[in-house]
């Protein structure tokens, strides 16, 4: 015969574990001071914006190495956190964006892309933003 504790523990640990796993943590990473090239997760100072590439679109460019029609681009999903603001959009390298009176630019991803070295794991890329008038 089973005691009505061996009923009711598996749910109720399965349910205390579950609810560690879905609550996702806060972000707690201070912004990287204005200039410096971040990675994708971590926010940088861009004026008076909080500025944070979220996510690798698109990285379509020729490689340095290499002799191509079109020198490709590259698109980040971008949060753009400023006062009494936030917004997230696709930013293209070299192209400005404007949002909320104010204007901003992605203007560097490293690591150039080379026709050895292949596909560039997202955690390698940094990218740089800069504000813009």
């Amino acid at each position: 015969m089973k005691t009505i504790a061996a009923f009711i523990a598996p749910p109720v640990l399965l349910g205390a574990l579950a609810g560690c796993i879905l609550v996702p943590p806060p972000e707690t990473v201070a912004p990287q001071p204005q200039g410096y090239a971040v990675p994708l997760g971590v926010p940088v100072q861009v004026g008076d914006m909080s500025v944070t590439p979220k996510k690798l679109v698109e990285d379509s460019r020729c490689p340095m190495n290499a002799r191509c029609v079109w020198a490709g681009r590259v698109v980040v999903t971008t949060r753009i956190q400023g006062p009494g603001f936030s917004d997230t959009a696709d930013l293209t390298l070299g192209e400005p964006y404007g949002t909320n009176g104010r204007m901003l630019a992605l203007v560097g991803v490293r690591p150039d892309k080379t026709t050895q070295a292949g596909e560039i794991p997202a955690r390698d890329y940094r990218f740089t933003f800069e504000a813009r008038r």
